[in-house]
Order: structure tokens, then C-alpha cells, then sequence
């Protein structure tokens, strides 16, 4: 992130951003332990414009998201990712005064993080709440076990950005993630391998437990990998990949993930009313 980044502007962001957070951090607003599973939408910047990113960040959240990863490509610049987080914070603060103005809207349902989910340590913005600080824990290769946090940790501090402290395993199929990451993919069968990657995880002190099968897979984390890794206590379980239906979703749910996330059911709807209509879906079952 080049030094031009820090300016006035973005200081104002983050002060904006601080006020309407209240005295809650990310993290605990991650980490609460609540009755249902929360929904996260994944929105990719390489995907579509800063603009059309951030629409779609406001449809999710009215139909029921209650947090927003940007992230995902492994090449994405700085810029980008930049852009698109900015667009949706102004696009949350014009949400947030609207809501204000009006005594039957409710302010509280624009108050949703916006949270980094970087494919490296280039893939930073201060516009950003927070930003998943993870360790691919099952990657042969050392730069996504300490390399490329190594990198961005001075950008973050900087920046002011909280860090949630997460481990990450990538299960099967484990997609485009698993094959750059350089992973020793956990199989289904691999209930006994992913609880002592949970405990292990639990005891460097991470919050959050990631699972993910990968963007675009196939098939979405077994259930029984999912128990399994949540029968760790201390730990909140965040499910992701391959999740596109309601069952799906539920599946995962009811197995124990406090939060699913959901990434390609976005770039696939075919338009707003679309993307609505699934999220909404997805987080009806959620509820029930």
C-alpha cells in the first residue's frame, strides 16, 4: 500500500467508521455466541466495479447478511480492493443517515462490518473494518503460514485495521485456494486430522475457525469435518465454499458452523431481485 494511501481522506473514513461501530469491536461482533447461524456475503473486487460491488452489498445485507467479506482473488491490486471497500462504506453511511432521518427504519441494520478477506498481504485498504488475519494452517508452503502476514502486519497497525486472528483449512475439493495455497487437502473422512487442527488452532489463540472447500466447488465442507472441528470449545466456526442452496446451507448450520458464507451465489444471480431472493432463502433456514 503506498504511503499516498494515508491522507486526510482516509482518516475521516476511519473516523466515520469508528463512530457508527459504537463500542463493539469486530471481533466481538464475530465472536458473540447467538441462537441461529449468521450469514456472510463474499464479494469478489475483481468480480464487477466498485459501484455495482457495493449495490450488491446492500442488497445482501436487506436480505439478511450481517457482515461483508471483500476478497478472494489471489492477484486483485490494492487499488481495487481499495475502491470497492470505499464504495461500500459511503454506500453504508448514506444507508445509515436515511435510517436516521426516518422513526420507522432502523439504523442497526447498516452497522455491518466490512471485512478484508485478502489473498495476500497486496490486497490491503484503511477503508476496511477489519481483516481476517489468518494462517492457511494445512499449506506445505511457508508464505501463507507466516510470509505473507509477515508482510501486511506493519500495514494493518498502521492502518488501524482489526485483525481477527483466524485459522484457515482448506478442505475438498478445496478449488483454486487449495492449489495455490499449496494445501494437503482434509478429506471427508478426516474427523479425527481437522479436531486436532481445531485444538491446535485454539491453542495459538486463534478466535475463529475457517473451513472452506474452496470458491466455486463442487461440494461444500462435509458435516462431519464441521462437528468435529466444533466440538473445540473457545472457537467460532465460519463454513464457506461450494454453499449455493438453503439445504445446503442448513446442512451446514445444524452441523455446527456460526456463520456460512456465501461467494459465488453472488456473482451467479442474475440481477439484484435475484441475489435478494437466494440470500433471503439462505437465511430464512438459517432462522428455522
Amino acid at each position: 500500500m503506498p504511503d499516498s494511501a494515508i491522507n486526510m481522506r482516509f482518516m475521516t473514513q476511519r473516523l466515520m467508521i469508528a463512530m457508527r461501530r459504537d463500542d463493539e469491536t469486530v471481533l466481538t461482533y464475530i465472536t458473540k455466541s447467538g441462537e441461529k447461524t449468521r450469514h456472510i456475503t463474499l464479494i469478489d473486487p475483481a468480480k464487477q466495479a466498485p459501484k455495482v460491488a457495493a449495490e450488491r452489498a446492500l442488497t445482501a445485507i436487506e436480505s439478511g447478511s450481517s457482515m461483508i467479506f471483500v476478497g478472494g482473488s489471489t492477484d486483485t491490486p490494492d487499488e481495487i480492493v481499495h475502491a470497492t471497500c470505499t464504495a461500500i462504506q459511503e454506500m453504508l453511511e448514506l444507508r445509515i443517515f436515511a435510517a436516521s432521518q426516518s422513526p420507522d427504519s432502523d439504523e442497526d441494520q447498516w452497522k455491518v462490518p466490512v471485512v478484508l478477506f485478502p489473498g495476500g498481504s497486496h490486497a490491503l485498504s484503511p477503508a476496511a473494518d477489519a481483516i481476517t488475519f489468518m494462517m492457511l494452517m494445512n499449506s506445505r508452503e511457508r508464505r501463507f503460514l507466516i510470509d505473507e502476514q509477515l508482510k501486511g502486519a506493519p500495514y494493518i497497525d498502521k492502518f488501524d485495521i482489526d485483525p481477527l486472528p483466524t485459522g484457515y483449512l482448506v478442505c475438498h475439493p478445496g478449488g483454486k485456494v487449495g492449489e495455490v495455497g499449496q494445501a494437503d487437502l482434509i478429506m471427508p473422512s478426516d474427523v479425527d486430522l481437522v479436531k486436532s487442527y481445531s485444538l491446535t488452532a485454539a491453542m495459538y489463540g486463534f478466535k475463529i475457525l475457517y473451513l472452506e472447500a474452496g470458491s466455486g466447488a463442487d461440494s461444500p465442507v462435509h458435516e462431519d469435518l464441521i462437528r468435529s472441528a466444533k466440538s473445540t470449545s473457545g472457537l467460532t466456526l465460519i463454513v464457506g465454499g461450494g454453499i449455493r442452496t438453503p439445504d445446503q446451507a442448513k446442512l451446514a448450520a445444524d452441523a455446527g458452523a456460526d456463520w456460512i458464507v456465501t461467494g459465488t451465489l453472488t456473482e451467479d444471480a442474475d440481477d439484484l431481485k435475484d441475489l435478494a431472493y437466494k440470500i433471503s432463502a439462505i437465511n430464512f433456514f438459517l432462522s428455522n
